[in-house]
């Protein structure tokens, strides 16, 4: 028999709507999304607008970098840039005006550590790094934060995955400063459907963040954000950040090409641990394990900026609706309420 069986009801951004409250907030334009940020362990500073698209092939891209650095905006690289490819980006104009909103990213692997090294000696400005595993319980990946840290001290290091209290906040006391929060609730992720194993994201946030934030740690919410909406409730959970994917995918700054299909322009977009990456990046998927990703065909959207303006202003509304004037104020303004039904489906749903 298991050894628990947890009553308690988790729950998923699906699964609440926030409660309006009276507002004093005129306008839209009246809500500042920039934060400022003081790090725990690398004592580092950091202001800008708190969402990163997330480390992926077909997000975490340079040219996705220069786009989204225009709006204070994050982008985590992916960690299959060669050195030289680094070089030559930071050396570039746009490199040198959007460093500052660049984060490196590595697994728990030497090879992965050796390359983050060279990228890192590269430039004072790049001073995110994002170590990135999807079981982040394991001893080998605490190792692998408490190495990062000692080599690398007045970095801010994002670590995970994780979605429970107990490894939050092991993880930050190791050297962690942002600790990335979510197993499965990703778009293309299919964790859930090969292992059994996961949590609702939004209890996820929940939990982390409470424990993260008694420590000064930070969590990242990673995945599980479809539309904007579900941007305000990671926020108002208590997210510090946020981490999308899907949501990036698609676009002229998003990694592959533009292709034909059914007289529809469409791209490609893949889990990092699916056939499609392990296929690409190490020969094949290894016969000891299963790939937990997918590979999608996403609608062809063209430049960023429109996808950016609209998340920014569902998040901008949110805050309206409940009289914060400031992101971070969110979390203190937000009241969940459970409900059995999102939105009217009479038409099919849109969020445009």
């Amino acid at each position: 028999m298991p050894n628990v069986i947890s009553n308690e009801v988790k729950l998923d951004f699906k699964d609440v709507l926030i409660r309006p409250k009276r507002s004093t907030l005129r306008s839209r334009s009246e809500v500042s999304l920039e934060r400022d940020f003081g790090f725990r362990n690398s004592k580092q500073t950091w202001t800008g607008v708190p969402i990163v698209a997330a480390n992926m092939d077909t997000t975490g891209t340079f040219e996705m970098c220069n786009a989204l650095a225009k709006h204070q905006m994050l982008t985590a690289m992916h960690k299959h840039y060669t050195v030289d490819e680094w070089s030559a980006w930071l050396g570039s104009n746009e490199g040198k005006a959007s460093v500052k909103y660049a984060i490196a990213s590595a697994g728990s692997s030497d090879a992965d550590f050796n390359t983050l090294g060279q990228v890192l000696d590269m430039s004072e400005d790049l001073r995110f790094i994002c170590l990135d595993v999807a079981n982040g319980y394991s001893e080998h990946f605490v190792d692998c934060v408490r190495r990062t840290r000692e080599r690398f001290p007045n970095r801010t290091i994002m670590a995970g995955n994780v979605v429970t209290q107990e490894m939050t906040e092991e993880l930050i006391l190791t050297g962690a400063d942002i600790v990335k929060v979510g197993i499965g609730p990703g778009s293309v992720c299919t964790t859930r459907l090969k292992t059994g194993v996961g949590y609702p994201q939004l209890s996820a946030v929940l939990e982390c963040a409470d424990a993260a934030h008694g420590l000064d740690g930070m969590v990242v919410s990673d995945g599980g954000c479809s539309v904007p909406g579900d941007a305000a409730k990671a926020f108002g959970a208590g997210a510090d950040f946020i981490m999308a994917g899907g949501m990036f995918a698609g676009h002229d700054e998003s990694g592959g090409e533009v292709v034909e299909r059914d007289g529809k322009k469409v791209k490609l977009f893949y889990g990092m641990s699916s056939a499609t990456a392990m296929g690409k990046h190490a020969g094949g998927v290894a016969e000891y394990r299963a790939s937990e990703g997918k590979t999608v065909q996403v609608p062809y959207k063209g430049a960023v900026s429109a996808t950016v303006l609209d998340l920014l202003g569902g998040i901008r509304s949110a805050c309206t609706y409940v009289g914060a004037a400031k992101l971070k104020e969110l979390p203190k303004r937000t009241t969940f309420i459970r409900v059995s039904q999102q939105v009217n489906t009479a038409f099919g749903y849109a969020t445009s």
